[in-house]
């Protein structure tokens, strides 16, 4: 059974490759794989549908962007509040990811969220407003010390 056909997986290969910093960077992509840019459009719009891929975003270089306050937050929240506060949590505009992980004997900590601000100091206040509004008193902030390393995942497309 496949789930994309050849024009969407072309299309997909574009955009995991990075959008054209040009004024129209889909009719770049679709000059690139030969083909019109409404058809672009159709096979993004095909691959949002079929949930391949959930958006477009773009990656801010938060350092760079003056961002100074930078830290994964390790939380441990109940098993049972995982849904609520994974909700919560992924609607507030200063965190970037979310994830859940496992737990071990001597790191309990199962949720983890990516947190960006101006300074650690605002970052800190941010912190301990969540942790007061979802009545989550166990948490580690991990901040970040230095950016060795950031790019993208590259899919291999069979």
């Amino acid at each position: 059974m496949k789930i994309i056909n050849e024009q969407e997986k072309k299309v997909l290969q574009a955009l995991i490759k990075g959008l054209p910093l040009v004024e129209r960077p889909f009719a770049e992509i679709a000059k690139e794989l030969n083909i019109k840019e409404e058809e672009v459009f159709s096979c993004i719009q095909a691959l949002l549908d079929k949930r391949i891929i959930r958006r477009l975003g773009a990656t801010i270089r938060h350092n760079l962007a003056g961002y100074e306050g930078n830290a994964m937050v390790a939380w441990l929240v109940p098993e049972e509040r995982i849904d609520e506060v994974g909700q919560i949590l992924s609607q507030k505009s200063f965190i970037s990811h979310c994830y859940v992980r496992k737990t071990y004997p001597d790191w309990p900590y199962n949720f983890y969220t990516m947190c960006h601000a101006k300074s650690r100091e605002e970052l800190l206040e941010l912190i301990k407003a969540l942790s007061e509004e979802l009545n989550l008193e166990a948490y580690e902030i991990l901040f970040t010390l230095r950016e060795i390393r950031r790019k993208h995942a590259q899919y291999k497309m069979e």
